[in-house]
């Protein structure tokens, strides 16, 4: 009973080692990835041996696999022949500076607000998270507290995404971001003081879970914008709505945040503006939403050289947002009569949601969340 007890001891901390290390080794075994057992290793022995492997239960590992979801561009597939889809989430796409035209920034990533598993680069707008092994959750926050006003930005997915989880949202000054250095988790999203967008389409907030979208890879853009007059949070893929996924967030200040669970992963702030909640800012909103998606707005509006060069500069990220959230007025949104009384706890959205908040200008006002 004793030589059971410590090869069952023994076996326990062979896959405990395990689950710690799959992130790690997440690239080395790619091609290996398709063979794993889901839930449970099978040994068979002989007739002598004194211990029966079968009933062995392998917990489940996180997943090593890289996502390969709706890139922003097709990077890693131009000029390569033997591009194959299937690994796609493996590649390294090298000097890919596509959708990053903005040269000025509101905010970067705060280096004192940073987990100690992150690294940052390219003038602190790049984050590269469990640069050797991961262990753990690493977050990162912005240097800038996202007070009164209009705040957008953008966040590149710059490397493979896999793993427990990697998520983009907001919290609050509250949050602890190094409270799960050593437990992988979905840390934006799990008390009340964050919301957070994983990989993996979930919305996370107070520990509950939604599916909100499809799932996002490398070469992703990710856009968030706060409205603080409205008290919305809206998400953005690729530079499409897909969907409205806080509301009520009035006098309450956020923060930015980004984590991660991932080995040698990375995300890139490409845009970061804020704007006040001004006549002009209401007017370029609106006028957004009168004209068809994918529209050039500045160039399509007979207006004055000088003010076209203005709003190019101080509003340019209005104007070019598809699909429209809400509707812009002055006292607050405008409710649509089409919207239903009651959403579903878990509304399901096809792979291609960010489509239909492009061609309907409502889609994204009715993917509210209960919790909110």
């Amino acid at each position: 009973m004793s030589r059971r007890s410590r090869n069952s001891r023994a076996w326990r901390y062979v896959w405990g080692g395990l689950r710690r290390d799959a992130e790690a080794r997440a690239l080395a075994l790619a091609t290996e990835a398709e063979q794993w057992p889901n839930d449970r290793l099978e040994y068979s022995t002989d007739s002598d041996s004194e211990i029966d492997f079968s009933a062995v239960v392998v917990p489940p590992l996180p997943s090593a696999v890289p996502v390969t979801g709706e890139s922003y561009c097709g990077c890693d597939s131009k000029g390569n022949s033997s591009y194959n889809p299937r690994i796609r989430g493996f590649l390294q796409v090298r000097d890919c500076h596509c959708g990053e035209d903005d040269q000025d920034f509101d905010w970067v990533w705060d280096a004192s607000s940073r987990s100690t598993a992150t690294l940052l680069s390219c003038d602190n707008r790049k984050v590269s998270f469990h640069t050797d092994s991961s262990c753990g959750t690493a977050a990162v926050r912005g240097s800038r507290e996202l007070a009164d006003g209009q705040h957008f930005w953008e966040i590149k997915m710059t490397s493979p995404v896999y793993g427990t989880d990697m998520m983009v949202g907001i919290g609050t000054c509250d949050v602890n971001l190094d409270k799960y250095r050593y437990r992988f988790c979905s840390l934006l999203g799990k008390d009340e003081d964050s919301w957070g967008l994983s990989y993996t389409g979930l919305l996370h907030h107070k520990g509950n879970k939604l599916k909100f979208s499809s799932h996002f890879g490398q070469g992703s853009i990710i856009g968030v914008h706060l409205d603080t007059w409205h008290g919305t949070l809206t998400f953005f893929k690729n530079r499409k709505c897909i969907g409205v996924a806080a509301t009520n967030l009035h006098n309450k200040r956020f923060y930015p945040m980004a984590c991660s669970t991932a080995a040698k992963s990375s995300m890139k702030v490409i845009r970061s503006c804020s704007a006040p909640t001004s006549l002009l800012y209401l007017c370029c909103a609106r006028l957004r939403r009168l004209l068809p998606d994918g529209m050039d707005m500045l160039e399509v509006l007979p207006l004055p050289p000088g003010l076209r060069q203005l709003l190019h500069n101080k509003l340019g990220w209005v104007l070019s947002l598809n699909g429209g959230t809400t509707e812009e007025t002055p006292d607050g949104p405008e409710q649509s009569s089409h919207l239903p009384a009651t959403l579903p706890a878990e509304p399901s959205f096809s792979e291609s949601d960010s489509e239909g908040c492009a061609s309907d200008p409502e889609a994204c006002q009715r993917k509210r969340c209960r919790w909110t």
